[in-house]
């Protein structure tokens, strides 16, 4: 049975940067709802809201210290139940980010556990005894910088945090955890949300030696700490696939509802999560393209592969931005952020779109006395930065680009004047139309939402491949370069009608299916459907 994210796209929000409605320069759910008509304009079917729970913020949200309520800074459950409600009336689904892997170091648990060895929480998180030598247990880096392990001079040992110290791991190898955390997935669903993005999930079960993590030998000065050892043994362990199939279960009980997993692991280990049907996440997140070189013939490649890889009971999907990693337009340019969003909104599977994307939001230059990201702070010689990814949303020429009547959090971009919803809605040529032209075109043809991929051209300028189902064939061409380029499509595809092209007045393929392509363009063909192979 086809589900409902086989055919719909999903939009992520990242909160404190979306729409602010009091004035505190930090964006809030009742910006959120207030903005819910874009959203539905745009014809996304799902928003993934990252983490709005009670923090402390040291990450910015992913360091929870309340699972049932609500942070103040984005408004209270009230809000959260006026924002679902509204966001159902709109025919959309809402999903929300899970932390499960680690708490923050004022959850109640924690502050329980760091009292004494013999607190019935201790074993709620992974305390260790120190080295022979009184060091760290072993060699396992955080993820942010440095040691994953902090010295607790009251208990005398060690507790294990992959990213903050302030953010400590949660023992999933105790049933008592598993309960407790899947008992919040229950809250949410009981009250109507529509799924669960799950944060780092492959990091849940640890080593249960707590083996030293091997040396990675393509580690140089100038990669973050994190990178020095293979995390063979701090993560991506097999007895997570249980832990996976336990919240898979819970899920399935509330009928129609999501599981997505954040992993971060080459594809032969990444489809291992999809586990067996009825087991694993529904989409274990696919992150290619946020690092693939834009080139025709590597994305060719990288895409058959991953068709190759997913089992028959799974679901691709693909994501070209996200709040961790430098945003689509910063990474190949203006004109070829078109040719990406024709990319993601034709290949085979569920696409996740990125808040911003939308208005080609690029490269934003953050001051040195405005950088938030902690991991940005920890590791100042990697240049890596998150908050270049997180900058506000532009929603018009008004002070501040309609985000807020106070200066943003983040900066703005130096074109927001006309980077923005406003303007780039009255441009028929603008990235925005082209979102909503292609998020229209795939809700009305079957075959770019659920037909077949294969591959039909990879050369040094164009990327072309057929989307087909039994009653229809689409044919999309991308030129991925900034120079003109000519192609021979199959027969089924000469003379074919041109649906869709990013610069208007696209040329039909010959009889003999020879198409010119101008450079950036990308354009949609309707094919000879039964006929070819």
């Amino acid at each position: 049975m086809t589900r409902w994210w086989h055919d719909e796209a999903i939009y992520q929000i990242y909160p404190r940067s979306f729409q602010d409605s009091d004035g505190d320069g930090v964006g809030d759910l009742e910006g959120i709802r207030r903005r819910l008509p874009h959203i539905a304009e745009l014809g996304v079917g799902a928003i993934w809201l990252s983490p709005i729970f009670l923090s402390p913020m040291r990450d910015y949200g992913y360091d929870i210290a309340d699972y049932r309520a609500i942070d103040p800074l984005f408004g209270d459950m009230e809000d959260f139940d006026r924002l679902l409600e509204e966001t159902h009336a709109q025919g959309l689904k809402l999903l929300l980010d899970f932390v499960p892997n680690h708490t923050s170091d004022e959850h109640e648990w924690f502050k329980e556990s760091a009292k004494s060895r013999e607190n019935p929480r201790r074993d709620w998180y992974i305390w260790k005894d120190p080295a022979p030598d009184g060091g760290p247990p072993n060699n396992w880096q955080s993820n942010f910088g440095g040691s994953a392990w902090e010295w607790d001079e009251a208990t005398g040992q060690y507790y294990y945090h992959a990213f903050l110290k302030s953010q400590p791991d949660l023992n999933w190898r105790n049933p008592a955890v598993r309960s407790a955390m899947l008992d919040h997935l229950r809250f949410w669903l009981d009250k109507g949300v529509d799924g669960f993005r799950v944060d780092v999930i492959w990091h849940l079960i640890k080593d249960a030696q707590f083996r030293d993590n091997p040396p990675n030998p393509d580690w140089h000065p100038g990669r973050p700490d994190i990178d020095r050892y293979l995390q063979t043994h701090s993560a991506d362990q097999p007895e997570v696939h249980g832990v996976i199939a336990e919240m898979r279960a819970v899920i399935d009980a509330y009928p129609g509802r999501l599981l997505i997993g954040e992993i971060y692991l080459p594809i032969e280990r990444l489809v291992t999560y999809y586990g067996e049907a009825g087991e694993g996440v529904h989409l274990p997140f696919n992150f290619q393209l946020l690092s693939a070189a834009w080139e025709p013939q590597h994305l060719a490649a990288l895409i058959d592969e991953y068709e190759e890889a997913v089992p028959g009971h799974g679901w691709p999907n693909w994501v070209l931005s996200n709040h961790d990693q430098p945003r689509i337009a910063a990474r190949v340019g203006e004109a070829q952020a078109k040719v990406a969003a024709m990319l993601l909104l034709t290949l085979r599977g569920t696409p996740t779109l990125y808040y911003g994307d939308e208005i080609g939001i690029g490269q934003v230059e953050i001051p040195a006395d405005r950088i938030h990201d902690p991991w940005a702070k920890q590791e100042p010689d990697t240049s890596f930065n998150r908050d270049k990814a997180r900058t506000p949303m532009q929603w018009s020429e008004a002070e501040h680009a309609g985000f807020s009547t106070q200066e943003p959090w983040l900066p703005l971009t130096d074109d927001r004047a006309g980077r923005n919803v406003a303007a780039l809605a009255r441009d028929n040529s603008s990235i925005l139309c082209l979102y909503r032209a292609l998020l229209g075109l795939r809700r009305q043809e079957e075959a770019l939402r659920t037909g077949s991929y294969r591959l039909l051209c990879a050369d040094e300028s164009v990327l072309a491949y057929e989307r087909c189902t039994a009653e229809s064939r689409i044919g999309v061409v991308l030129n991925m370069t900034d120079r003109p380029a000519e192609i021979v499509l199959p027969d089924r595809f000469g003379g074919a009608e041109v649906l869709f092209g990013i610069l208007p007045g696209a040329d039909r393929p010959s009889g003999d299916g020879r198409l010119s392509v101008r450079p950036g363009d990308g354009i949609i063909l309707r094919g000879k459907a039964g006929e070819g192979s």
